[in-house]
């Protein structure tokens, strides 16, 4: 029973360097603080992208000589249901239709 508690938590390690790797009680500690700092990360890796979506559709906005800020006004105006993500994706694979979207906003 022991053995093959043991062999599953070096399974979870797999791929850790030293000890972590090898010793059963240096890789429980490094599974607890993997599992504890997993948390917090898909919150962060959501707002990362959030923030990756509004670079590339400010970028994207400047040959129209408009501000980000005020192009989502526009769009809250206009009742235009596109969310960042998808404004980010048009302003990167689809320019013309993302064309077509600043222009019905302006």
């Amino acid at each position: 029973m022991a053995q093959k508690r043991r062999r599953n938590i070096l399974e979870q390690v797999k791929g850790y360097r030293f000890a972590r790797s090898k010793k059963k009680r240096a890789a429980r500690e490094a599974i607890n603080h993997a599992q504890l700092h997993s948390f917090a990360h898909p919150k962060d890796k959501k707002n990362d992208f959030r923030r990756h979506f509004i670079v590339r559709i400010n970028a994207a906005l400047r040959p129209f000589e408009m501000k980000y800020s005020r192009f989502i006004a526009a769009l809250a105006a206009k009742n235009v249901a596109l969310d960042r993500k998808i404004l980010a994706t048009l302003a990167k694979d689809r320019p013309e239709a993302f064309a077509k979207v600043v222009e019905a906003v302006k």
